[in-house]
């Protein structure tokens, strides 16, 4: 009797037990449903938000050549442009070349594409430190205000200063794409983050596909309407500015806790110091609570992150100068180059790259840096546009993968509170590369013409290609 007592409230306690740990299980389920939910929603509000703004971003780019020419021949007298130009002579005079001045738009251009790149590159580290203390969505906010007044300067660039101006305010406030991949960080595991970063890589190349014949169809339109061929392109970016502020402002959430927070935005000047200092950067100075290894590995990621995106950023840069001159492509010919490309990466990205298993971004990384060579020394020697197109889609697919695979590497990085601080100066280091690689590489291409520029390019590549091999990524958990 008694032992059949002992043996029921034995049954009753296992019962209990299994009770308690089968609720503690559904409780777990529900919980990482309501997780997966708020992951998936935030990855699609930063996919759109980022789509709205790279479709206004990417407008310019067929018009720059043209956008220059215009000031050319409208800023004259003591406008910046004429000083510019009487520098750059006074410069050519000076190194005994011959007269290029028929390549000195491109000069300009990596100027100021190398101008809103440096400018970014102070900026990014900063956002990123500040999300880390005051969250994400208010920076957010923060950043995109920044980038709808820059196109209303824009709207109203009558001169090169007020143009140069807009894109000053344009660089400053460029972090949103920063925190862009810190928000993807924070509402994904490591095994998930790939597919992330992916979808961030997706909505640059659609942008890249709409946007320049967007910007091209316009200029058209304003051109044959007899007015200032920038005006209606201005004006849209504009306006999908306006909707990405409205957009950010209504659907996306804070995915920072404030549990998770850092305590303080850092109040000596050292810390401040290491958020803009290139030399601190490089050495990720700003992130702590980290071993000795993961630094060592972060650090030279960075460094071969500088080094491809210098080149990479560089011969990008000079594409719309090169067609230009070479092959006499207007802005609706440009942009259709922009589509071709942008498909490519969208097709890589979307049917490719998401679907890399977890691990296997170095390869990737490294197969995207070996095609771009031959893309490189195609383009050198493309007299055709059959050969032009060809080195496009090996470079197209480089674009698509390269990037997004170093940053998936980097993001396994740190802890939640260093995230923004860590993808940050990731960034920044990709701003600091494209704030040098277009003005060399325009001046190259200025000194001595394109063939030159682009063969150097797919010599330097194997410095980047040579240090991945030393990586040995994080193993996923």
């Amino acid at each position: 009797m008694g032992d059949t007592q002992s043996e029921d409230t034995m049954n009753g306690h296992v019962e209990d037990i299994n009770g308690k740990g089968t609720a503690e299980h559904e409780s777990n389920m529900k919980e990482e449903e309501i997780d997966g939910r708020f992951s998936r929603r935030a990855i699609m509000v930063v996919f759109l938000s980022l789509l709205l703004d790279l479709l206004a971003f990417t407008m310019i780019l067929p018009l720059l050549p043209s956008l220059l020419d215009y000031y050319a021949q409208h800023d004259k007298g003591d406008g910046w442009y004429s000083m510019l130009q009487s520098g750059v002579n006074h410069f050519r005079e000076f190194l005994g070349i011959p007269d290029t001045e028929r390549y000195n738009s491109v000069l300009f251009g990596g100027i100021i594409g190398s101008l809103f790149s440096f400018l970014q590159f102070v900026a990014s580290p900063v956002i990123g430190a500040a999300s880390d203390v005051y969250g994400r969505r208010p920076l957010m906010m923060l950043t995109m205000v920044g980038i709808t007044s820059s196109y209303v300067m824009w709207a109203l660039s009558h001169n090169f200063q007020l143009f140069v101006l807009a894109r000053i305010v344009g660089g400053i406030s460029k972090g949103n794409v920063s925190l862009s991949t810190t928000i993807v960080t924070d509402v994904s595991t490591r095994k998930t983050r790939g597919k992330g970063m992916a979808m961030i890589g997706i909505s640059f190349s659609l942008g890249f596909i709409v946007g320049p014949m967007i910007g091209a169809l316009f200029a058209r339109s304003a051109a044959a309407q007899g007015g200032a061929f920038y005006v209606q392109p201005a004006l849209f970016a504009l306006f999908l500015a306006a909707a990405d502020v409205l957009f950010v402002y209504m659907y996306l959430d804070e995915t920072l806790p404030e549990e998770k927070r850092a305590q303080s935005f850092g109040n000596s000047f050292k810390e401040a110091q290491n958020l803009i200092n290139p030399v601190s950067l490089f050495c990720f100075s700003a992130v702590k609570k980290t071993t000795k290894k993961d630094m060592s590995m972060l650090r030279l990621l960075g460094f071969i992150y500088f080094l491809y995106l210098f080149i990479f950023s560089g011969l990008e840069f000079t594409l719309t100068f090169l067609v230009h001159k070479r092959f006499q492509y207007t802005s609706i010919q440009q942009g259709r180059m922009f589509v071709f490309m942008g498909l490519i990466m969208a097709l890589v990205q979307g049917g490719f790259v998401r679907r890399i298993k977890p691990g296997k971004e170095k390869r990737m990384a490294v197969m995207g840096m070996v095609i771009l060579m031959p893309s490189f020394l195609m383009i050198a020697n493309a007299t055709t546009t059959t050969l032009f197109y060809a080195g496009l889609a090996l470079f197209a697919f480089a674009s698509a993968s390269v990037v997004p695979c170093m940053t998936t590497l980097v993001s396994v990085y740190g802890s939640a509170d260093q995230k923004g601080t860590i993808m940050g100066i990731f960034r920044s280091l990709g701003a600091l590369s494209r704030a040098f690689g277009p003005v060399v590489s325009s001046a190259v291409y200025w000194a001595y013409g394109a063939s030159t520029c682009y063969i150097a390019g797919s010599i330097l590549l194997v410095v980047p290609l040579l240090l991945f091999t030393m990586v040995k990524p994080q193993k996923m958990d």
